[in-house]
């Protein structure tokens, strides 16, 4: 269980913005960065992993170097939007390796995912054989990135 969100102050935000662009940085070197000492960034970073605030550390991958730089994004709606209905379509969704990101949306269609593959050829594939296949799907739209201008965690 998470304890309370901590009230979050300058030293905590410059914590956080040094360790999404770094989170193998050593200690003495996020203190030197944020100007305290080792063990009070060292608490503090402590702090906000008990509260949830920083979740985990993870390696950043680059798709592109992967071989996985093409990007589309598809709006899927659903024929059936009840709490099952939708439990369905999530759980598949999150078992689906193409799609990077899943966001239930209100407005025109119920969900908005980013599908990263090799091409277009593989986009089409996936497409057919798992995207319009997912649970409920009852129709989609895809619109293709030409260029990621900015991509962040953040």
């Amino acid at each position: 269980m998470l304890n309370a969100l901590p009230d979050l102050d300058r030293y905590d935000t410059a914590i956080l913005r040094e360790l999404a662009g770094d989170g193998r940085m050593p200690v003495t070197e996020l203190a030197r960065r944020i100007g305290l000492t080792k063990t009070p960034t060292q608490a503090r970073v402590k702090r906000l992993e008990d509260s949830g605030v920083i979740s985990g550390y993870r390696a950043v991958l680059d798709p592109v170097q992967m071989g996985k730089s093409h990007i589309a994004f598809v709006e899927a709606r659903l024929s059936d939007t009840r709490e099952a209905a939708l439990q369905a379509f999530n759980k598949a969704a999150r078992a689906t390796p193409e799609i990077e990101e899943c966001h239930m949306i209100a407005g025109g269609f119920d969900y908005l995912l980013k599908v990263r593959t090799s091409d277009i050829t593989e986009y089409r594939r996936v497409m057919a054989e798992r995207i319009s296949t997912l649970p409920h799907v009852a129709s989609t739209s895809t619109y293709v990135a030409m260029e990621t201008v900015k991509e962040t965690g953040l």
